[in-house]
């Protein structure tokens, strides 16, 4: 196993003359147990080494010196940005250094650490709520906007147009990975906000060798890789529109990364490579690690951008009962979902025993001790209901109507032997909950400890999978206890 980088890296700056000018010069480092088995070696850049923690460094001090050096931001002036929060930390950095007051505008998905990280600075924060249209007044970015036309003397870097953001990729990122990698790197992987980042670094690597292959990761409802938008929880990638920061033609594919992937590789890579990593990080590892299975040759080199650091997701990333809540870890062993339960049922018993609403409740008994079951979806079938004789033929969900148990069903007959023949449908009680084949099971536990019924009807493309009752999630969390 490799232990360390057989490449030369440049030594970081001794004594300086303040915290910005220890920005840059980031390490270059292997991944050795998530990539294990994978013959292409994959490398990647600590941007979460800069003194402020994250790549935006390297962009908060350079969009800050150009505007007073054009006289765009004026001594005891005011700096306003929209940001996801390490562009703003960065730009808090620098203004507390040169003396501005800083008022940074946030969606409100963003961690609570970094919003504490954001204040500790002396930054203002302001919260707008997270999904809305760029354009609404209550966006992040119209609320910035506003705030730079109506204080005096305010200044908008705007990371999202200005042209220090992918220069600055070109003129120090982009350099340090050709250096580092001395001129190895056939792949770049990263995940793409602004687009300066990826940029940047593109364009200069592609200068150095036009075959190197420029990777953006991208999150599932982001513009880059979705026709459809919608939210996503990992942090600082992706976008709901083209900014002029983010030149496309650099780009010569897109993996898209599920939240889940992303955030799962994060702790793994924290747990196996002892690099804590935001969840952006975890995207573009996820990504470059399939890349490299792909290209499984060892002459070639995947780098992956590591934008931040994971000490900003410790309420989130790191804190398992966010990641339970939000559906991206099980308390079990794996991951199993509803449909995965069906199937592993004891051989012989179909999937699905249902009875018609027309046929008796004595016929109904029969049915329940032939499958030994304690429980029948009650189903309507149209026409004289012939095709419905066979227990396991396929049942739609819009056909069912109700359901038999046997507690219920012994009261009625303890009270009225006359039941017996009675149809399914004069007596049934209502239908059990119905969830899809594939909810993991984890997700279903509360809603089997809380209802009335002692059961769920597992859905799959509109016809009935299974039913699953509160003694089969037993039998599975027992098995799941013993195989620890």
């Amino acid at each position: 196993m490799t232990t360390s980088t057989p490449f030369a890296t440049r030594r970081s700056p001794g004594m300086v003359d303040n915290v910005l000018a220890a920005v840059g010069n980031t390490p270059l480092v292997r991944l050795n147990r998530v990539a294990e088995g994978i013959r292409t070696p994959v490398y990647v850049k600590l941007e979460m080494m800069n003194p402020g923690g994250s790549i935006k460094d390297r962009i908060g001090i350079r969009m800050i010196e150009e505007a007073e050096q054009r006289g765009w931001l004026k001594p005891g002036g005011t700096i306003v940005e929209p940001t996801s929060g390490n562009t703003g930390v960065a730009l808090a950095m620098a203004a507390a250094v040169k003396g501005y007051r800083t008022i940074l505008v946030i969606p409100d998905k963003i961690s609570l650490e970094k919003v504490q990280l954001l204040r500790a600075y002396g930054a203002e924060v302001v919260t707008t709520p997270t999904g809305v249209e760029r354009d609404s007044p209550e966006s992040h970015y119209s609320v910035a906007d506003k705030l730079t036309r109506e204080l005096p003397n305010a200044f908008q870097p705007n990371q999202y147009f200005n042209p220090q953001n992918p220069r600055t990729h070109f003129e120090t990122t982009g350099p340090e990975i050709w250096e580092q990698s001395e001129g190895r790197i056939t792949h770049f992987v990263a995940g793409v906000a602004t687009g300066g980042t990826i940029s940047g670094i593109g364009r200069f690597l592609k200068e150095q060798s036009p075959k190197v292959q420029i990777v953006g990761a991208d999150p599932e409802g982001s513009v880059y890789t979705s026709a459809v938008l919608h939210p996503w929880k990992v942090e600082g990638v992706g976008e709901e529109f083209w900014p002029g920061s983010f030149d496309r033609t650099v780009i010569d594919d897109w993996i898209q990364v599920s939240d889940a992937n992303a955030l799962l590789m994060a702790r793994r890579v924290t747990r196996e490579e002892g690099i804590l990593v935001g969840g952006s990080g975890g995207m573009a590892i996820y990504a470059a690690l399939q890349l490299a299975r792909q290209l499984d040759n060892p002459e070639a080199l995947v780098v992956a951008l590591l934008p931040d650091s994971g000490r900003g997701y410790l309420s989130k990333i790191y804190n398992d009962d966010w990641m339970r809540e939000n559906g991206f870890l099980t308390r079990f062993s794996s991951y199993v979902r509803m449909g995965d339960l069906v199937a592993a049922r004891t051989a012989g018993v179909p999937n699905v025993v249902a009875v018609r609403e027309d046929q008796t409740i004595r016929e109904a008994i029969e049915l329940l001790r032939e499958y030994d079951v304690s429980q029948l979806p009650v189903v309507r079938v149209a026409g004289d209901g012939e095709a419905r004789r066979s227990p396991d033929a396929p049942v739609q969900i819009a056909s069912i109507v109700g359901s038999l148990q046997e507690r219920s069903l012994l009261d009625q007959i303890f009270h009225d032997a006359n039941v017996l023949n009675a149809s399914a449908g004069s007596v049934m009680d209502a239908p059990f909950a119905i969830v899809e084949a594939f909810e993991d099971v984890e997700q279903v536990i509360p809603l089997l400890a809380t209802a009335t019924s002692p059961a769920v009807l597992v859905q799959r493309d509109g016809y009935l999978a299974g039913v699953i009752t509160r003694a089969d999630i037993l039998d599975y969390v027992a098995q799941q206890r013993q195989s620890r």
